[in-house]
This record gives C-alpha cells, sequence and structure tokens, in this order.
C-alpha cells in the first residue's frame, strides 16, 4: 500500500508537470475538458441517485397499490411515495377516472380514456427522467476529438519547435509529444465516464418505461373490476 500511494503521488507530480509545461492551446483544451467532465458528473450523479431513489419507492408503491381496496385509497397517500414515476402515472389515470365516474361511483364510460390519460402521464414522466442526458452522449462523442485537437496542436508546435532548433533527435521531440498526449488522455479520461453512464441511465429509463406500461395495464384492471362500464345501445 505504501509504494501504490508513493507511485500514485509520482505518477500525479510528472503528468501536473507536464500540463504546467504545455502552451496555451494545451491548457485551454484541458480547461474545457475539465468543464465537460465536471457537468457530466454532476448529472451522473444527480441521475442516477434520482433513478435508485424511484426504483426503491416504485416497489413500495406497487406493494401498497396491490394492498389497497379502493383507488381513492392509494390517491390519497400516493404523494410519499415520490420520486416515483408511477405515482403521477397513477394520479392522471385516476384524475380521469373520477371525472368519469364522479363523487357517486358512477359506471366508466370511456376506460380508453383514462388510458390516454396515463400514457400523457408516462411520457412526461420519461420526459423528466431523460432531461440532460444528452449532454453525456454528446460529452461522450466530443471530447476525445477535443482533445486530439489539443494533441495535433501540441505536436505540430513540438516539431515547429524542433525545426526551428534544427536538432532532430528524438530527445529534442520527446518532451513537446508527451506534453501533447495529454489532451487525449484527458478527452478519454472524460469520454469513458459519460458514455457509460449514458448507456447505464438510458438501460435504467427503459425498464422503467416498460414498468409504467405495465402499471397503466393494472389500473385499468383495477378500474374495470372497481367501476363497471357504462353498457352503450
Amino acid at each position: 500500500m505504501p509504494s501504490a500511494s508513493l507511485l500514485a503521488i509520482f505518477v500525479g507530480g510528472e503528468i501536473m508537470e507536464l500540463v504546467s509545461q504545455s502552451g496555451a492551446v494545451a491548457k485551454t483544451v484541458l480547461l474545457l475538458l475539465l468543464a465537460f467532465s465536471l457537468l457530466s458528473w454532476a448529472i451522473i450523479i444527480s441521475k442516477w441517485s434520482l433513478l435508485r431513489r424511484a426504483r426503491l419507492q416504485s416497489s413500495r408503491f406497487m406493494r401498497a397499490f396491490r394492498k389497497a381496496q379502493h383507488l381513492a385509497d392509494i390517491a390519497a397517500v400516493a404523494e410519499q411515495f415520490r420520486p416515483s414515476p408511477l405515482v403521477n402515472i397513477m394520479q392522471g389515470g385516476f384524475d380521469e377516472f373520477r371525472r368519469q365516474t364522479g363523487n357517486a361511483g358512477g359506471p366508466v364510460r370511456n376506460p380508453t380514456s383514462i388510458q390516454r390519460a396515463m400514457q400523457i402521464a408516462a411520457s412526461e414522466e420519461m420526459t423528466r427522467f431523460e432531461r440532460n442526458l444528452p449532454w453525456l452522449a454528446t460529452t461522450a462523442a466530443s471530447t476525445p476529438f477535443i482533445g486530439l485537437f489539443g494533441t495535433v496542436w501540441g505536436i505540430i508546435d513540438a516539431f515547429h519547435g524542433l525545426g526551428n532548433a534544427g536538432a532532430a533527435t528524438l530527445r529534442a521531440v520527446a518532451p513537446g509529444i508527451s506534453e501533447a498526449l495529454i489532451t487525449t488522455a484527458a478527452g478519454l479520461a472524460t469520454a469513458i465516464p459519460a458514455v457509460i453512464a449514458y448507456n447505464l441511465l438510458t438501460q435504467g429509463i427503459r425498464e422503467f418505461a416498460a414498468r409504467g406500461d405495465d402499471f397503466a395495464l393494472e389500473f385499468l384492471n383495477t378500474v374495470e373490476h372497481e367501476a363497471p362500464q357504462e353498457v352503450r345501445r
């Protein structure tokens, strides 16, 4: 462990020395990549926390929903299960259900309207979950090229200095190239977490979308059991 710590300190010191010796363009590129990284990590942490809490509350909500005797019972306590997206989906369907049946508990005139209301609510919830995710995709797609730009510029600058110095040796050009490659490494270090998080978060959101569709069908079954449909003649 002590040797590993010393190695980390040594490597970190070497990297900081290379960064300090980089040119203005390379430092600008590194600052831009740092901004991309900080923003993408803020999105990753917030979305991961949101999905974790939503998954936990959705499981609790479904247990309460299946134990409830009437739809009004679960509607009265639904707020405590946020940020589960199922709460708003249920609320959309329940509001339409109450508009059709009224307080007297009349028949359901149009079950399709209830289903449409729940679909609208589900779409709104998925839009809320997907907010800021495109930034992760943008980070994953653009930062390697931003880092590569810094590297290419640094290599051009290194060879330009080599030409002026007239010393065509590896010892003369190696420091400039190693400084230039720092931006490529920084671009990859920014892009890799972003693309992994984007794929995992997108998969989690797709699971919630499927779960919302299943819940809408279960809600409609409960509606049919609780209130008879109006017989059309």
